[in-house]
Formats: structure tokens, C-alpha cells, sequence
């Protein structure tokens, strides 16, 4: 099925699967956006669709009482296959964020196969970290390209805006010595991001995906009372430097992430940033950094380039250009 044309008037109709911390976050984002209207959701149990738009407060109110926005009426849907039943319904929706967990590692990579299978034809988006999630999708490359979908993966904030920050900073220099990757992140409430927080739990000593995709909810909190609710991470497993690599800035040993994470305080606990280091042709070493500012959120870091990504998907789709890309390959276009 092919996605409608979108002239210059209409707004870009966006999907959102997962309805969680980020889900949630980029249906308020968009409230802001006019080139882009939401329309469409799915959650693990219902989805919902109205051309007209949705409203993020009325979606989060059910989501919240009721366990799924499948109860808002008259829209939405209760399905256990709520994704399928959404591309079963052919709504006419031209791009999705998949605002999805990575565990387990294939779980994203599952999901876009079922959008290949269904001949849905449009732009993906997705915001995840691990470079093994990345490594699955990107066995898909031929597949989204043969099926007329524009794919974009590693679009949030690390891997992503700092990614892409990295690969521009790089061109000073005719050699990448490292680029170093720290975060800070600071939520009030662990609840509200709770497979972010277990994505975070996986890349601690001792815990691997299966582990953290395992914990009840009381676990991880003994776990963040044991730590003040604070994650200190280290040489995570980040999809930067498979992006890197394959930009052709570097090697992804040259690339590292780590960053803290306070679970009980909105405000960061130290600033994110990302440093580039490396040799111009004069032979002179030097260090570029990019820091974001402390005010801005994780949610507002990661759901912002998503839809800039988007909108280059979209537009990168209008031209009969499909397949794979990286936040790393393209830039991604502002969305008023």
C-alpha cells in the first residue's frame, strides 16, 4: 500500500508505537508542531487512530486508568496485537516513531518486520541505544528498501543528536583519535520511564538484557535504594559507534559512552556532552566538545531529532529514496 503524497499544506501524519516516558513525551512534542499532526498510536494492549489528531492528555489520562490507550473511545481499539491490527486497519498514516523498548534486543527489529510484511509503505523512526539492536535492523536493510519504506535508526539524543554532532565536529580533522560520549540524565520518577531505566540496568556489572528485562518493578527499586537512585554506566553498549564506523569517521573502539542517571531528581546530574579529538593537516591535536544545555530534558534531547529525522524521511521518501540511514548519514530537518 502505498503512503499517500503530502504536499507542502498538509501536515505530515505521525504514528507513535509504545506509549511509555517517550511515547508520551513526542505526542506532547508535537502539540507544538504544525507541520506534523499525531494521529495514530498503539500500545502492548490497543491502539487508536483519528485523522483529525489526538490529544496527548486525554490519551495519557486513559493510558494511565485503564492500562492502555486501546480504551479511549470512540477510537481506540483493545488488541494484544495492537501493531498488526494498526497496519491491518490501513490508516493513513506516513511516518511512525517507534518509541520502543530495546529488550530484547530484536524486539524493534521484529516490529519493523511486521511492517514489511504488512506492505505498509512510508518513514520509520526509532530512538535505540544498543549496537546489537542496531546490528539486527541493519540485516533488513535490502528488505525496507525492496518494500518502499525509508527506514532511519539511532534518532533520539546518544545514539542520535550527539552522534551526528560527532560526525560533523569530525570534519576539522583528518584523523579521529576518540570521541567520548558522557550523559547526564535526571528523572523524577523512574516509574514514568521504566524500560529506559532497565535499558540503563542492562550495562551495569553483573546484569546483561535478559536480567534486566526480568526485574519486577520492586527489584529495581531495591536496586536504586541500594544506589541512592543513582546508575553510574560505563562503556556502554551503544549504537554511536557502530554509526560512526559506518559513516566513516572512525572505528567504533575510538568511540565510548557512559553518562549517570539520577532516578529521583528532574534535575541533571551532570551535563551531557560529547568530545571529539583528533589530528588536523597542519599535525596540531586539538579537542572539539558539544555540550546541551542542563535545562533541556532527556525526553526533549531524544524526541526532538527523532521528528527532525522524520521529516528528512519523509522527505527523502517523496523522492523515491527508501532503505536504511543513520542519524549519523543525513541531517536531520527542523520541524515547525
Amino acid at each position: 500500500m502505498k503512503a499517500p503524497f503530502i504536499n507542502d499544506n498538509s501536515p505530515i501524519r505521525v504514528g507513535i508505537l509504545g506509549f511509555g516516558g517517550l511515547g508520551q513525551a513526542a505526542a506532547n512534542v508535537l502539540t507544538h508542531k504544525t507541520e506534523m499532526r499525531w494521529v495514530a498510536a498503539a500500545d502492548r494492549h490497543g491502539y487508536v487512530h483519528d485523522n483529525d489528531g489526538l490529544d496527548p492528555d486525554k490519551c495519557a489520562e486513559i493510558y494511565r486508568k485503564q492500562g492502555s490507550i486501546g480504551a479511549l473511545k470512540p477510537n481506540g481499539i483493545q488488541s494484544e496485537t495492537s501493531i498488526h491490527d494498526l497496519l491491518a486497519s490501513h490508516a493513513p498514516v506516513d511516518g511512525y516513531f517507534l518509541a520502543l523498548p530495546n529488550l530484547p534486543n530484536t524486539f524493534i527489529a521484529s516490529v519493523i518486520q511486521q511492517f514489511i510484511q504488512s506492505g505498509w509503505r512510508g518513514v520509520l523512526v526509532d530512538a535505540l541505544k544498543r549496537t546489537s539492536a542496531m546490528e539486527k535492523i541493519l540485516t533488513l536493510k535490502d528488505e525496507l528498501q525492496s518494500v518502499g519504506i525509508t527506514y532511519m535508526t539511532g534518532c533520539g539524543a546518544t545514539p542520535g543528536l550527539l552522534t551526528a554532532a560527532a560526525a560533523l565536529a569530525a570534519q576539522s580533522f583528518v584523523e579521529i583519535h576518540q570521541v567520548k560520549i558522557i550523559f547526564g540524565v535526571g528523572i523524577a520518577n523512574w516509574e514514568a520511564y521504566r524500560a529506559t531505566i532497565r535499558e540503563d540496568i542492562a550495562h551495569l556489572p553483573g546484569y546483561d538484557v535478559e536480567q534486566a528485562r526480568a526485574m519486577t518493578d520492586d527489584e529495581v527499586n531495591q536496586l536504586l535504594d541500594k544506589t541512592n537512585g543513582i546508575l553510574t554506566l560505563e562503556n556502554m553498549e551503544h549504537a554511536d559507534d557502530l554509526m560512526l564506523e559506518l559513516a566513516g569517521v572512525c572505528g567504533r573502539d575510538r568511540v565510548t559512552v557512559g553518562g549517570v542517571v539520577d532516578t529521583r531528581n528532574g534535575k541533571k546530574p551532570l551535563s551531557t556532552h560529547v568530545r571529539i579529538t583528533g589530528r588536523t593537516f597542519e599535525g596540531k591535536i586539538s579537542t572539539h566538545t558539544f555540550t546541551l544545555g542542563d535545562e533541556t530534558s532527556m525526553a526533549a534531547n531524544v524526541c526532538g531529532p527523532a521528528l527532525g529525522y522524520l521529516k528528512t524521511g519523509i522527505q527523502l521518501h517523496q523522492r523515491g529514496i527508501n532503505g536504511l540511514f543513520t542519524a549519523a548519514e543525513v541531517m536531520p530537518q527542523f520541524v515547525r
